[in-house]
């Protein structure tokens, strides 16, 4: 079933009604109208009448509706951009939107509600602006190919068969979902449309002369999202905090394997999966200002309960695990690994196979090529894993002729910076294999030699590694030199540090407010007639201690890079007076630090205490 993919949106003062424009002609009057007092969805009868005197917008989907003090507010896509095709599968992502409330009436709120409703409204835009959310109408985004093959002769829609884990805006299309399920003549199925946050590429290339698509794409699942020190470890279903499937796509044409040559004139389709998730067992590390955070393992009863559903639930979808855990086994880091060792060992599965790599001791002094040591390790058992190939003919004749049989799970403290290093070097291992599989590569030849794609490849895993980064950290990756030309370099190292900087100010007084703005869209459930929870009870000077620090840094760096003489008397003076307001302030704030850190108000965070 495709989705209906752009509509007319007809504005009056009692309802919102949308019109598909490109509906096939089974379909093509079909509408759905909206009543902005109730709330009420009614699918029409192709002879419904659609307003012809009122305000016209057209839209590209709804991302869906939620409920604020105000009322329901209905958000749409005014804006789309095309990445691509898989295969002949459009893909988009998001530009624009608008939040529309559904009464026009706020409902008669205090003067104090409307502060409030404001502020809902600044968390949900600043969620929405923040993202990257990919979408598709007749693509399953929210599976990978070897899942979609798997799928195949399943009649449900696509809202239905989507994995919920990837499918973002799944409470936001509640209204819609829950009106087709309640309803048997009222399928809104065709206007229900998967949003996947993370990243999505796709480039063509050419390698031999023989040209071909390439596509990375990441799905990060909406269990346990948030922010890097708000989210962290295991939850008692065993979902895992920044959890993240990254996809490597290549597709050509059939012609060109000849493995394929039943099927001549469609496309081979190969696929290669890998995941990331924070290590599963209960810890946290609680922001106080200083550069690393305290961190706590807690002794939790339910820890191996959670650790084992985990894993269990990892190998149900993705077969057996190669565990690669990244991080050092000394200073603060050490009982972390330890643990996760423990918890390992305790499982005692022969299903997962644990590698405990020690990254940054591995790769001291620059010896990043090091890295390749986890192939080595892995060698048959990545072999053994394979990689899904498909290939569909022309007239879209299917033959599925491997199946990736296990998965590459990585972490590292946060699940960023290591790990992106760790799966595009997998990934690069897996795709010359493919490459020479499907014969765009001669069986002595690697992709490396090829300038120009080598040149892609490197900036697209660069990329997804950035993406990744901004929505949990807040900052791109670091180590993203490596990444994107082989070597760590120095202008690498710095701006590692410029993120470093970032991350510190974003993670202490930022990302309590991004964390309920994830959970605004993902899980609260605002109460109009409950008590306001976004307060920020902290005394003026608590809160101002912060600025007063990013004003005095702005007035330093200003200092130093304006003036035509940075050396005279008065510049001199000015940014000492400046630094030592600086040291001041930091020091007082690091000696009382958790009452200075931005947390989460919406949703409580389990273990710790503001």
């Amino acid at each position: 079933m495709t989705l209906h993919s752009s509509f007319r949106l007809y504005t009056s003062a009692d309802t919102f009604t949308l019109q598909p424009i490109n509906a096939d002609s089974t379909v093509a009057s079909e509408n759905i109208v909206i009543q902005r007092s109730t709330g009420n969805v009614q699918l029409n009868s192709p002879a419904s009448a659609v307003p012809s005197d009122e305000e016209v917008l057209t839209i590209y989907g709804v991302i869906g509706f939620i409920r604020l003090l105000a009322g329901e507010y209905m958000i749409v896509i005014t804006e789309r951009s095309n990445l691509g095709q898989i295969g002949t599968k459009d893909i988009y992502r998001i530009k624009d939107y608008k939040v529309l409330p559904l009464s026009r009436n706020p409902l008669a709120l205090t003067e104090s509600q409307v502060g409030e409703e404001a502020s809902y409204l600044s968390l949900l835009h600043s969620h929405l602006q923040s993202g990257r959310f990919n979408f598709s109408y007749d693509y399953e985004l929210t599976h990978s190919l070897q899942r979609q093959a798997e799928l195949k002769g399943n009649t449900q829609p696509i809202w239905e068969r989507a994995d919920e884990r990837f499918f973002w805006n799944k409470r936001l299309q509640s209204k819609f979902i829950d009106h087709t399920t309640n309803n048997k003549d009222q399928d809104l199925s065709r206007f229900i449309l998967p949003v996947v946050n993370g990243f999505a590429e796709i480039k063509t290339a050419k390698i031999n002369k023989k040209p071909f698509t390439f596509a990375i794409i990441s799905r990060r699942s909406r269990h346990r999202a948030g922010t890097r020190y708000f989210s962290r470890g295991v939850d008692a279903d065993g979902n895992v905090s920044n959890f993240n499937e990254t996809e490597q796509i290549l597709v050509a044409d059939a012609d060109i394997d000849g493995a394929a040559s039943a099927l001549p004139g469609g496309k081979v389709f190969l696929a290669h999966v890998q995941t990331r998730g924070s290590i599963p067992i209960y810890w946290t590390q609680i922001n106080n200002i200083k550069y690393t955070p305290k961190l706590q393992i807690f002794n939790n009863p339910e820890t191996e309960n959670s650790f084992r559903t985990h894993f269990e639930t990892q190998k149900k979808l993705y077969g057996p695990q190669l565990v690669v855990n990244l991080v050092n086994n000394k200073g603060y880091e050490k009982p972390m690994a330890d643990t996760f060792t423990k918890n390992i060992s305790t499982l005692n599965d022969k299903d997962i196979k644990y590698l405990h790599f020690d990254f940054h001791h591995e790769c001291s002094k620059m010896r990043w090529h090091r890295v390749t040591l986890i192939l080595d390790h892995f060698q048959s058992e990545l072999h053994a894993q394979g990689y899904f190939k498909a290939v569909f003919g022309k007239d879209g004749v299917e033959k599925v002729v491997l199946k990736q049989t296990s998965v590459v799970r990585t972490n590292c403290m946060d699940c960023l910076d290591r790990t992106n290093v760790v799966q595009s070097v997998v990934s690069r291992w897996v795709l010359n294999r493919q490459l020479r599989d499907i014969g765009i590569l001669a069986a002595d030849e690697r992709f490396e030699l090829f300038d120009d794609f080598e040149f892609e490849f490197r900036n697209v895993w660069a990329d997804n590694a950035d993406v990744i980064s901004c929505a949990y950290s807040g900052t791109g990756a670091l180590k993203t030199d490596f990444t994107r030309t082989g070597n760590r370099t120095k202008a690498g190292a710095i701006q590692d540090l410029q993120n470093s900087i970032v991350r510190y100010v974003k993670n202490n007084f930022l990302d309590g407010t991004r964390q309920d703005a994830y959970d605004l869209f993902l899980k609260y459930e605002v109460n109009p007639s409950g008590s306001y929870p976004l307060v920020d009870n902290r005394p003026l000077q608590i809160k101002a201690l912060p600025v007063v620090l990013l004003v005095g840094a702005a007035m330093l760096v200003g200092s130093i890079i304006l003036p035509e003489n940075p050396l005279s008397t008065a510049v001199i003076l000015f940014a000492s007076f400046w630094l030592a307001i600086i040291t001041y302030v930091f020091k007082f704030l690091v000696a009382n630090g958790i009452q200075y850190v931005n947390w989460p108000k919406l949703v409580p965070l389990p273990y710790v205490k503001a």
